[in-house]
């Protein structure tokens, strides 16, 4: 049975208007209103309820998407009891966002193996879940990109990239040292941001060993000067999860 001209006509202009919802629900809820005899605003409010809903979902996974992260890690699988070194209140804290609306940095200094990232990329998810763009990269391919972008002449344009972000995650900082220009571009980077963009750092390295990966000690100390002018500092200095496994199947 075709349908009536009117219904194609409205599918049409749904689908113009771009509100799939809408489209999707229009009838079954005005079954539901007919039969409870809701009026005609109540009938629009619940659709357009309905369609804000899936529009703030969709904009979320878009969001986490373009995050780019690793894997998707939630506060939620953290294990807080084994890792007690860890500021729980703080991080939990942290989780509602008000650092990134101040503009403040986040650092997670400790051991390996110890859940940094797994922090990190939490932090970054409920971002992401607040309408904020966020951007996940490892510092070593933050650096790898840089060079390669300045190879090519077309650095202002990932620096343009990196400053549309809200929230901006550098994971594993001090696995690898920079060559001079890999660490003055890095600095660039995180000047850039300074009072302008949040950014979150993970790190295995005390700060006073920073220079053995950035090469200079004048250079190090402008970017500790940028990072901690305004910071929230995590320490991780439990046993590495990885260790753990390792020793319960040795056991085994």
């Amino acid at each position: 049975m075709s349908k009536d001209p009117s219904v194609l006509l409205l599918e049409h202009h749904l689908k113009a208007l771009k509100l799939p919802t809408l489209l999707r629900d229009y009838a079954s809820v005005a079954a539901v209103c007919a039969q409870e005899r809701s009026d005609y605003p109540q009938y629009l409010l619940r659709l357009t309820e309905r369609e804000l809903i899936d529009r703030e979902r969709r904009a979320t996974e878009r969001r986490i998407k373009e995050a780019q992260f690793p894997v998707i890690k939630t506060i939620d699988s953290f294990e807080f009891g084994a890792q007690p070194s860890i500021n729980e209140p703080l991080m939990r804290e942290l989780l509602r966002g008000e650092y990134i609306g101040k503009k403040e940095n986040i650092l997670l200094v400790g051991n390996p193996g110890t859940g940094k990232t797994h922090l990190a990329s939490a932090l970054g998810f409920a971002a992401c879940s607040q309408g904020k763009r966020v951007k996940f990269i490892t510092t070593t391919a933050l650096v790898t990109q840089l060079l390669e972008q300045r190879e090519n002449r077309s650095l202002q344009r990932l620096y343009k990239q990196l400053q549309r972000q809200d929230v901006l995650i550098l994971d594993e900082l001090g696995y690898v040292p920079f060559s001079k220009t890999g660490a003055e571009l890095l600095f660039d980077v995180v000047g850039r941001a300074y009072e302008q963009t949040s950014l979150i750092v993970t790190t295995n390295l005390p700060f006073e060993q920073w220079t053995e990966v950035l090469g200079s000690e004048r250079l190090t100390g402008a970017m500790l000067d940028r990072l901690t002018h305004r910071v929230h500092i995590l320490e991780a200095n439990g046993e590495s999860y990885r260790l753990k496994q390792a020793k319960a199947r040795k056991r085994k």
